[in-house]
């Protein structure tokens, strides 16, 4: 998948997970797959983030605005977990002009 939003595409869990909290994260069952992921701190925040359709823009500020971390590396960390998250069909990426 090539991942190339812009930052008013939104993202939205499919609902094809189960979470759990687990430590200080989640453990997140795809219900299709019967595969396992975890998140950490960061990760479960996120997913708490994406139940509702959330801009990435909005998703960087409400993890910058949490945490102690450099711009730059907020970005970085945010898309690669949430491209991890489209591709394991975990969350759906969504054009802004159909939410």
């Amino acid at each position: 998948m090539n991942w190339n939003p812009s930052d008013h595409d939104c993202v939205r869990a499919t609902g094809d997970a189960v979470a759990c909290e687990f430590g200080d994260g989640l453990a997140l069952l795809d219900l299709k797959s019967n595969i396992y992921y975890s998140l950490n701190g960061v990760g479960a925040f996120i997913w708490e983030l994406i139940q509702d359709p959330r801009s990435i823009a909005d998703i960087r500020g409400a993890v910058l605005a949490r945490y102690n971390v450099d711009a730059e590396r907020c970005n970085a960390d945010v898309d690669a977990l949430l491209k991890g998250l489209t591709e394991n069909g975990l969350a759906r990426l969504q054009d802004e002009a159909f939410v």
